[in-house]
């Protein structure tokens, strides 16, 4: 039994983690688990992308961000489950394993982008590298 469950959420590809966060709820049903939605905003922390922004562009967007993942897990997530959103700057990979590190997270439930093997080669996957990476369990959903 589970009693942290981690998804990661890309707030930018409408009903691309759907899938993963209904295998998710139910998991946290069955074991009376903590929900845990973590969307990233990749590069704003890099010093040449936060050269073109000012620190209060980045903390309202952060903000906004947030703002929407709140509302995704409002309009998606069952009341009776204790849930708690956060946003993440970086790689999302690392972002991802930090953030499950930080909350004690045991079980990651991720969405997989269907990539060819050419694509995954060159570019790599978020959830490969997650898969790779994590001490814990992590279940990947295919779309």
């Amino acid at each position: 039994m589970y009693k942290n469950i981690l998804v990661p959420v890309d707030l930018n590809a409408t009903g691309f983690s759907d899938k993963a966060l209904k295998t998710a709820i139910w998991q946290a049903k069955q074991s009376q688990a903590k929900l845990f939605l973590l969307t990233i905003l990749p590069g704003m922390n890099m010093p040449m992308v936060a050269s073109y922004f000012p620190e209060s562009a980045i903390k309202a967007m952060a903000n906004d961000t947030r703002a929407q993942l709140k509302a995704f897990a409002e309009e998606k997530i069952p009341d009776e489950l204790d849930v708690v959103v956060h946003v993440g700057q970086g790689k999302p990979y690392k972002q991802i394993l930090s953030y499950a590190h930080e909350q004690q997270i045991d079980l990651i439930i991720m969405p997989s982008h269907k990539r060819s093997k050419l694509n995954k080669a060159v570019l790599g996957s978020v959830a490969a590298k997650v898969v790779e990476r994590a001490p814990i369990d992590v279940m990947v959903i295919k779309p």
